[in-house]
Formats: structure tokens, sequence, C-alpha cells
């Protein structure tokens, strides 16, 4: 009896889908936002993020790292902000990306800045330094963010002026949106700062929280409320530490998808 030929195995997916680049826009000569085709299959909640790469030079393996989707999850495209980081190995390439290029992708989306990861609140805010706007700008479009909150608040602290990427959107862009513009006109508030030049709300965002002047600003008494706020943070590793801190201090607590609290933070991106 002869033995039966072995069927080939089969192929092995691969663990990166490969996006063609649809647009890119250049805030400053190292900040900028690209967006890709999104493949039909991939679903993902706002505020999530996913790995995002390139190919390796002369054979080496794909360099991937961490990016928030800056678009919402019912978008039709996938879009992020990024910084050139000098002599960054992925960040230095990316900057130089034109449309028609292509990157790569992660399969599967994940994070802790996402709606189910807070228990019920009046107010959400999203708290974020330099990229750290990227899943505001996902969460922000989201019809559900403003079913289940009366009050959204953007903080967006960077260093330069010139960096305050998505400034005109979020000040008259959003309100245009034809799925959320006339909520996001009514209940979204935009409040930028700026550490390095005269601005009119200057200073880094937890100066602001501790003297009072962020609350006075909005009309609002100071401090964060565990009974009516819940707030998100993403962004420098001093920042959220530090925010942290100051809501806990608050009295509010950490949640996650697993356990839903007053505040989240995205720990794949701290240390």
């Amino acid at each position: 009896m002869t033995a039966a030929p072995l069927s080939p195995a089969p192929a092995k997916a691969s663990p990166h889908l490969t996006l063609t680049v649809t647009w890119v826009k250049r805030w400053t000569d190292q900040l900028f936002s690209f967006a890709c085709e999104r493949p039909e299959d991939f679903r993902f909640r706002s505020g999530e993020f996913v790995m995002i790469g390139l190919p390796g030079e002369d054979g080496a393996k794909p360099i991937l790292r961490a990016y928030s989707i800056a678009s919402p999850c019912w978008a039709e495209e996938l879009e992020f902000l990024s910084i050139a980081v000098p002599d960054g190995p992925l960040t230095s390439r990316l900057v130089r990306i034109q449309p028609g290029d292509q990157v790569l992708m992660g399969r599967k989306p994940t994070g802790t800045l996402v709606l189910d990861a807070l228990t019920g609140g009046e107010r959400l805010w999203l708290i974020g330094t330099g990229t750290g706007l990227a899943p505001w700008l996902s969460v922000a479009r989201d019809p559900d963010t403003y079913a289940r909150f009366g009050r959204v608040i953007v903080c967006h602290t960077v260093r330069n002026v010139a960096d305050l990427a998505y400034r005109d959107f979020f000040t008259a862009g959003i309100h245009d949106d034809p799925l959320i513009g006339d909520e996001a006109r009514a209940q979204l508030t935009y409040y930028p700062t700026v550490t390095r030049e005269p601005f009119d709300t200057p200073g880094r965002i937890t100066d602001r929280i501790v003297s009072g002047a962020l609350f006075a600003d909005l009309g609002l008494p100071a401090g964060f409320s565990p009974e009516r706020d819940r707030v998100m943070l993403c962004g420098s590793m001093a920042m959220i530490k530090d925010t942290a801190d100051l809501l806990e201090g608050f009295g509010l607590k950490e949640g996650s998808n697993a356990e839903p609290g007053d505040y989240v933070l995205e720990r794949a991106f701290v240390g």
C-alpha cells in the first residue's frame, strides 16, 4: 500500500495588512497626518490603537509602533497623526510618505481609551498632549459620545502654536460633520494650551488644573467630580502620571475594559 501524498500546509496569513496611503497633511516639518484605505472587514472601537509600520529595509524585519486611530469607528478610511522623532527608525521614514505609498498595519485593534471603559457621567474630558490628540479625533466624532455625555471637552497642550493640529477643525470644521455636527456645536468645547509661546491660555494643562484656571475659563466649579466628570488621558508620560495623580486626589478611580471607572489612560504608550 502506498501512502497518500501529504497535503501542502496552508499558507500562513501575514500578521500585517498592507494599506495604501490616500492623503498626507503636513502641519509642520515634523508633525503630519495621513490616511489609508480601510479594509472592508476591519472593525474597531473609537479610541483604539493599532500597530502601524513600514517594511524593513534591505530585508530587515518590519518596524511597527502603536498608533491611535484618529478616525471614528464609522469612517471609510483610517486616519493617523504622527510626529517624526529625530533618528527614529520608523518615523524618520514615515514622515516622507506620499499618497500611493503603502504602510503596514496590524490586524487587531485594542486599547482602553474607549467609552466602554468609563461609567456614566455628565462631562467627558479628553485631555492630550502633542499627538495624544489622535484618539480624541476618533472619540469626538462618535455619535455615542454625545448620547452618553452632555458636554465633551477636548484639551490639547502643545509646545508651539503651530503644533495645534486640527485647531480649525475643533473650532469650526467639526460643526459641519454630517453625522455629529449639530451635537458637536451644542456640546463640544475645545480648550488648547501652549507652553513655549504667548497664547490666550498658556502653560501646561496640569498647571491650569491645579490653579483652577481651566475650570474658571470654562465657567465650571474648580476640580473634578467623581459624580459628574469622566476623563481620558493620552500623550506624554509626565502629563499622564501627573494628571492621573490629580484625578485620584479628586476621588476619581481608574477604569478599564474589564472594570469601567471614572478615568482611563492608555498604558500601551506609558513606560
